[in-house]
């Protein structure tokens, strides 16, 4: 059964959350560090959600909160609720509590997108606040994009049966998943795919058959959207708990 990228991908395996913490917190570390050392400056996109909470913490914490160079660190979202930011559904306000309330980053290094205001505005703005890190590029690029994958395979706010070809650097979206209406903005594969390392949290067993599916599976975008993600140059890493691996195993 042939893999639906084109490009390699590297799965990692942990047992139990504290592993899969610590190789988060540690692999996040020493991107960002070799991003400074290259450039001098460390773009972050952050995924919200409670697979990559315990990274957060730790990462506001030693040794971690010593040896991130937060001066030099830039923060971005993957996507965002259209809530304002005190709201519990807000993905910075997650973010905010977790580990920027913790971290000595300056305030002018979040880049948040305005979930309070209206999502053409929030769109606009968003877009606007990417042309910083576009310099001797035509489209944004991150070091790192952190993303999440969900038990119907979206990513970021990309969900099944949303257009494939998505030349916008941002997009809102209206959608009803797992029975919670929302209004949120994603960056798209257009941008994602021109990370230097992308970087997928999945943990739950709830994940697994979809993950073997994405992972595996016949290439069907449409209704996995996860499969969209395909760097153009960078590398992109599976970081697993063994409930999520626990269907790879048989396609091996």
């Amino acid at each position: 059964m042939s893999k639906p990228f084109t490009k390699a991908f590297t799965l990692h395996v942990l047992d139990g959350p504290e592993a899969f913490n610590q190789f988060g917190a540690q692999y996040l570390t020493a991107l960002a560090q070799a991003a400074v050392a290259q450039h001098g400056r460390f773009n972050l996109a952050l995924s919200g959600g409670g697979t990559p909470a315990g990274i957060y913490t730790l990462l506001g914490e030693r040794p971690y909160r010593q040896q991130m160079p937060w001066q030099q660190t830039h923060l971005y979202w993957g996507d965002e609720r259209l809530v304002p930011p005190n709201d519990p559904g807000s993905n910075f306000g997650q973010i905010n509590e977790l580990l920027l309330k913790k971290v000595p980053i300056p305030n002018e290094n979040i880049h948040r997108a305005r979930g309070e205001w209206v999502m053409e505005t929030a769109v606009a703005d968003y877009i606007n606040q990417l042309q910083a890190i576009t310099t001797g590029s035509a489209i944004p690029i991150f070091d790192v994009v952190l993303l999440g994958m969900g038990s119907d395979g979206h990513t970021a706010s990309l969900f099944p049966n949303s257009p494939v070809a998505m030349p916008e650097w941002v997009v809102g979206v209206i959608t009803d998943y797992d029975g919670r209406p929302a209004h949120r903005i994603s960056l798209t594969p257009t941008v994602i795919n021109h990370a230097r390392h992308i970087i997928f949290l999945v943990s739950g067993g709830s994940k697994a058959e979809t993950l073997q599916k994405v992972l595996y599976g016949r290439s069907q975008p449409e209704q996995l959207p996860a499969q969209r993600i395909q760097p153009t140059h960078g590398t992109l890493t599976w970081l697993l708990d063994t409930a999520a691996a626990q269907n790879l195993t048989k396609l091996k």
